[in-house]
């Protein structure tokens, strides 16, 4: 067995939609909600503006507001970015919805379940180990690496493990790309 790897994989991790966020209903106490089309509510009290974004529960269909901006003057808000929430820019949404800052002051979190893809398209020769995977994330999606690398090698978590060798810690989710190799099994 050679020490060099034989094949360079290079997967990508893309969303798929936006994640659901855990965030427990008011009327339900249903523990998730959605964006849905992914509205803001937007609202100015003379000089200054609130803005909201607005989620809907998933079993009774109730709609929450998650506090964006609150009571700000309206100039302290960057023009582009307010017209982006007047016009519910989808994009704008995303960015707002994926912001650390958003769920930490408004106690959700985000549930990436059935949300992302892993494109890895290359193929390998069968006999070719050791492999070496290289992940690049197009959006900001925290799964395990052990995970990405069952999925994508056909192998079990334990047996990742077992052959991987890499320099981040495979069992703690991470969104931004690594690089592993993987030997031969026993």
């Amino acid at each position: 067995m050679s020490s060099s790897p034989h094949a360079v994989l290079p997967w990508v991790v893309r969303r798929t939609r936006l994640p659901l966020l855990s965030l427990r209903c008011v009327d339900c106490r249903s523990g998730s909600a959605t964006t849905g089309a992914g509205r803001f509510r937007v609202n100015a009290n003379g000089k200054l503006l609130d803005v909201w974004l607005l989620v809907r529960c998933t079993s009774c269909d109730r709609t929450s507001k998650l506090t964006v901006h609150e009571r700000v003057p309206v100039r302290s808000v960057d023009p582009v970015e307010l017209r982006g929430y007047r016009v519910n820019d989808p994009e704008l949404v995303a960015s707002k919805l994926l912001d650390p800052r958003l769920a930490r002051r408004n106690r959700f979190a985000l549930d990436w379940t059935g949300a992302w893809r892993l494109d890895a398209r290359s193929a390998w020769p069968e006999g070719a180990w050791p492999v070496r995977v290289q992940v690049v994330f197009a959006d900001p999606v925290p799964v395990r690496p052990e995970r990405l690398l069952a999925e994508g090698l056909g192998l079990s978590r334990k047996e990742v493990l077992r052959r991987t060798r890499c320099a981040i810690p495979l069992r703690r989710p991470t969104s931004t790309g690594f690089t592993s190799t993987v030997v031969a099994g026993d």
